[in-house]
């Protein structure tokens, strides 16, 4: 018979939820600046959008496209974040932030290379 208690599969302190949240809010934010580079790219005709049920709608209806782009991120975000209370929920909201960060830097490098081409040709 062991002695241990069971591990309590919830997790966070106060402060540390306050951390998460700040990093949900910089996800939407994210996601937010993902939507317009993302318009802008497909309308200079310098890129299309990867997402195959994205990808009609951008070209279609770019109002359309923002819109259901920040409402898929903002309805996942809330529902980790309603779940913040198990490590599941805390792997998915650093994926989110992970995921639309690297897609930053990825379009800040692009807008590097394009301002380098348009100046130095």
């Amino acid at each position: 018979m062991s002695s241990k208690a069971p591990l309590d599969p919830r997790i966070g302190t106060p402060e540390q939820f306050r951390w998460l949240l700040g990093i949900v809010k910089v996800v939407l934010a994210l996601n937010l600046l993902d939507a317009i580079f993302t318009l802008f790219w497909i309308n200079a005709g310098l890129a299309r959008e990867a997402n195959p049920l994205l990808a009609e709608i951008v070209r279609d209806h770019p109002v359309g496209f923002a819109i259901v782009k920040l409402g898929l991120v903002a309805g996942g975000s809330f529902l980790l974040w309603r779940y913040r209370s198990r490590p599941l929920a805390v792997v998915g909201i650093f994926t989110a932030f992970l995921v639309y960060y690297l897609l930053l830097l990825y379009h800040i490098g692009y807008l590097s290379l394009v301002i380098g081409t348009l100046l130095f040709p």
